[in-house]
């Protein structure tokens, strides 16, 4: 197996003029798997005698070990690499590695913010200036609808009723749908377009762009994120917040207050609801750590 190993090493350095940081990423993963076989198995191992059931033993002793799954993914790329190598060789007439499957990642919780931080970044615009009351109105819209950045700057006077509370939203795929919205954003958007200038570069009536800049024209995502950058630094909340915080906040609430998690699909345009269920992983957390600081004995 050493052998094998080194003319493996060999080739990464020679022919694949790998990094001397990659080449010892394979080094280490190799050996210790190697270590495995010989300190845990008993086997004293080469190239042509492993079997999946062998290295399967290996995986399940990582994850014991309490290896990240990112972790164990890249150490069963290594292998596939290297038995891959060992076939082409002939040093081996298989590769054990290659029926192994990498762990299934975990899906990262999105980050949302509480209804109180949510409150006091609504209110953080000056309404006293004009762009204090579209930002007002953006912040408003991208919570009270649950909207993407895109679809927020993507909206136009036509797309609102405002008398029905609704807009209408072009989502990913140009799927189209309705968002309803609340009294404070009918409210916030109806002040915004009572000062908001247009340019004459802008198309008028039906087409005419909702939000727009300091020069009247059609406001883009980056804009969008740097309005947002404003507030936190003003208001000192997290600084992970993302105009999609915005999006992630209003799922998480309407879920905590009740809400079926069909309905919160079709509000987020999510195709499958595989992807809205993230935000039920979100709600039973906030759930488990009021459980865990109130009950008396959960702990």
């Amino acid at each position: 197996m050493q052998t094998a190993i080194s003319r493996f090493l060999r080739y990464l350095t020679v022919e694949r003029n790998a990094s001397d940081l990659t080449v010892k990423s394979y080094r280490e993963d190799l050996e210790s798997m190697t270590e495995y076989l010989q300190e845990v198995v008993g086997l004293e191992p080469s190239p042509n005698s492993l079997s999946p059931l062998e290295l399967r033993g290996y995986v399940s002793a990582l994850h014991e070990a309490g290896y990240a799954k990112s972790s164990i993914s890249r150490r069963l790329a290594s292998l596939r690499s290297f038995f891959r190598f060992c076939q082409r060789e002939g040093l081996s007439d298989h590769n054990p590695a290659k029926p192994l499957r990498n762990p299934r990642p975990d899906r990262k919780l999105p980050h949302f913010l509480s209804t109180e931080q949510i409150g006091l970044l609504l209110e953080s615009p000056s309404p006293r200036e004009a762009l204090g009351k579209r930002d007002r109105a953006m912040l408003e819209t991208m919570y009270s609808a649950g909207l993407r950045v895109s679809e927020l700057v993507g909206i136009n006077d036509g797309d609102l009723d405002l008398a029905e509370g609704l807009v209408r939203v072009r989502g990913k795929g140009k799927k189209e749908r309705f968002a309803p919205l609340g009294r404070f954003c009918i409210r916030a958007i109806q002040t915004w377009m009572g000062v908001r200038e247009l340019s004459p570069k802008e198309p008028k009536g039906p087409a005419a762009p909702l939000f727009v800049n300091r020069f009247g024209t059609r406001l883009t995502t980056r804009s969008v994120g740097r309005m947002l950058e404003k507030y936190l630094q003003k208001t000192g909340l997290d600084s992970r917040t993302s105009p999609h915080t915005l999006r992630h906040s209003f799922a998480t609430h309407l879920l905590d207050c009740g809400a079926d998690i069909r309905s919160v699909q079709e509000l987020l345009g999510h195709k499958s609801l595989v992807t809205t269920q993230i935000y039920t992983h979100v709600s039973t957390a906030g759930l488990r750590e009021a459980y865990d600081k109130a009950h008396p004995r959960a702990n």
